[in-house]
């Protein structure tokens, strides 16, 4: 297994960034320090070895860190006072991270970014490390949208994203070929470590996004119940 480049120079300079330029502290350090910890832990593990050689769903087990987990804690862990212009608004996140995910996954994509494993597959997880980046900065960062336009927002998210998932574990055949012809010596098959890529990534999703879905939702319905008028102002 080579060194993955994700664990070896990107934690590294992300964490650079983080020390000397945004300088978190408290709570936000221990959201950097964990986004860091997750990329270093699902690329510099035998988990790199199974997802670049064997297993499907220890790739996408990969991508959903890069995409989803990780961005979220980094973001959470910018001070407030940092990055204060910066504004990405709700629609072009969405549709670039939805896009991301969706070209990555068509399969002759997909098969070639794994046939390049020192070149074009760092690519792709960097495109989704920034993907999801934009993907959560509206949510997190964002202080004039409402909490019902962020709980529409995760809604719309796990709508949009959640068919990939699912025709990857109801598909009736492999589609990735790389995973098809991968050596196992250990394991399931290809096909039901599709389905378990499928029924894994579908979950994760499920579970993050309906967990933001509700936390927005719950404070919308708060702040609509000391304010009544918040709804129809919102929408006037």
């Amino acid at each position: 297994m080579h060194a993955s480049l994700e664990a070896v120079v990107l934690v590294p300079v992300l964490a650079a960034v983080y020390a000397v330029a945004l300088r978190p502290r408290g709570a936000r350090a221990a959201a950097a320090a964990a986004g860091l910890l997750l990329i270093a832990a699902f690329f510099a593990t035998p988990l790199q070895g199974w997802a670049t050689g064997t297993f499907l769903w220890a790739h996408l087990l990969q991508n959903v860190v890069m995409a989803e987990w990780a961005p979220l804690l980094l973001v959470l862990a910018i001070p407030t006072d940092r990055l204060r212009r910066v504004r990405i608004p709700m629609v072009p996140a969405l549709g670039a991270w939805l896009g991301t995910y969706v070209v990555w996954h068509l399969p002759w994509v997909y098969d070639t970014a794994l046939a390049h494993q020192r070149s074009l597959l760092h690519v792709e997880h960097l495109t989704y490390l920034l993907a999801g980046l934009a993907f959560w900065w509206p949510v997190v960062r964002d202080d004039e949208a409402s909490a019902g336009t962020k709980a529409l927002y995760m809604f719309g998210a796990f709508v949009l994203a959640s068919p990939i998932g699912l025709v990857l574990a109801l598909f009736p055949r492999p589609i990735y070929d790389f995973y098809v012809h991968a050596p196992r010596t250990w394991g399931p098959s290809p096909l039901v470590d599709q389905q378990i890529a499928g029924v894994t990534m579908a979950l994760e999703e499920a579970a993050v996004f309906f967990a933001a879905f509700a936390f927005y939702l719950l404070r919308f319905l708060h702040e609509e119940q000391r304010d009544p008028e918040l709804f129809r102002r919102a929408h006037s």
